[in-house]
């Protein structure tokens, strides 16, 4: 496969540059496992598996670190604003009580003037009335993985006896929807499945009333290509159908009651706004992870590509944050254009579109330095959104 810089080094050798934007996200592994054995999940039946070798839940000497770790970065780099993802696994596997008290700690780490948005991000299946209450006194806001809001959506995720989750989902989206714990509500994550009906996926999630939801493309690649995508990645485009059946009908609506988020990124880059959104964009990505033992790592996504693809080699017991950034794939993905092949730079997309996700362009003996394996896709989706827009505009 070639040297760790090799792997990453884009077109014109960017991975060589040091980054200049600081980490602005850390997503903490409270826990290593999971209640459910989704049948698609990329962190258990992926190419990595270096799952098996994490401890099942953070030590509390581990998070302590982590807090400080998180508060020096604040610090240095002056942060008025930095979101805390407590993830997993299951993060809910991990006492809310526990939750609270290392959130507490980042907050009393970071200046004084450094607010700290924190959200877990969990299945669902074990959020109660109590818990809820508990990580609201904390501040801390709960989103929910759906694959869909009606039982038929969610086949695919079950326990480890194969019993459905859903059940228990819908009862988590009930509860999140009642007026009183509505505000701890962050929003819906849900994998696009092609499979499915876009726009009943579409009117079942708005169904349950979260504030927002994100349409998120299943990880793949070009050597482990999703499910449905002819390869190379070409007419026909499956995925991006689906997305431009689900824009339609959130697009048309007389009143639009729910954000997509996918949708609104696209647009406003197509308005030459900035987006913040890992999906889309040349924005610099700002997110790093700390798995449950310490080690610091590049977004699980990266798991799908290769067994150590989102590895560093660091961890938050004898490395800060800032030797992170200087990471050969770390800068890669904060490179911009320079990160990308010159098939994306000779095309007129290429500031919304920004190469697609990170993991999406790996190739084997290539490296990351490709289009997305969904580049046809992406290109069908904003197309699309790009006439909507006209349309609505000559009105």
């Amino acid at each position: 496969m070639g040297s760790l810089r090799d792997v990453h080094a884009p077109a014109q050798a960017a991975g060589s540059r040091v980054p200049t934007a600081p980490f602005r996200q850390f997503v903490v592994k409270v826990n290593s496992r999971c209640n459910l054995a989704c049948r698609y999940c990329y962190m258990y039946f992926a190419a990595d598996t270096g799952w098996r070798r994490q401890p099942v839940s953070a030590a509390p000497r581990t998070l302590r670190r982590t807090a400080r770790r998180i508060g020096e970065h604040a610090r240095t780099h002056r942060l008025r604003a930095l979101s805390v993802v407590l993830h997993g696994g299951e993060p809910l596997l991990t006492d809310p009580a526990d939750l609270g008290a290392f959130v507490a700690d980042v907050r009393a780490r970071v200046p004084a003037d450094c607010t700290v948005h924190a959200a877990v991000q969990t299945n669902g299946v074990l959020l109660t009335e109590d818990r809820l209450t508990a990580l609201a006194a904390h501040g801390i806001r709960v989103g929910l993985s759906l694959d869909g809001g009606l039982a038929g959506h969610n086949r695919q995720r079950v326990d480890h006896a194969g019993r459905p989750a859903w059940p228990a989902a819908r009862r988590a989206a009930r509860l999140l929807a009642q007026p009183r714990h509505r505000p701890v509500w962050a929003g819906v994550l849900c994998v696009v499945d092609l499979a499915t009906d876009p726009v009943e996926v579409y009117e079942s999630l708005r169904a349950l009333d979260p504030p927002g939801i994100d349409f998120l493309l299943p990880h793949g690649n070009w050597t482990r290509p999703p499910d449905g995508l002819p390869a190379p990645a070409a007419a026909p485009t499956p995925y991006g159908d689906w997305l431009c059946a689900a824009f339609d009908r959130w697009w048309g609506a007389e009143r639009r009651a729910v954000r997509v988020r996918l949708f609104e990124e696209c647009i406003a880059l197509l308005l030459g706004l900035p987006a913040a959104t890992e999906a889309l964009g040349l924005q610099p990505f700002t997110a790093v992870v700390v798995e449950t033992d310490g080690s610091i790592e590049q977004v699980d996504s990266l798991k799908s590509a290769y067994e150590g693809a989102a590895a560093t080699g660091l961890d938050v017991h004898r490395n800060s944050f800032d030797e992170a950034l200087a990471h050969p794939g770390v800068a890669a993905r904060q490179a911009g254009r320079a990160a990308l092949p010159l098939t994306c730079l000779r095309c007129p997309l290429v500031e919304v579109c920004g190469g697609g996700h990170y993991a999406h362009r790996y190739r084997a003996g290539h490296g990351f330095a490709n289009p997305s394996v969904y580049c046809a896709d992406l290109r069908r989706l904003i197309r699309h959104v790009a006439s909507a827009l006209r349309e609505a505009a000559g009105r």
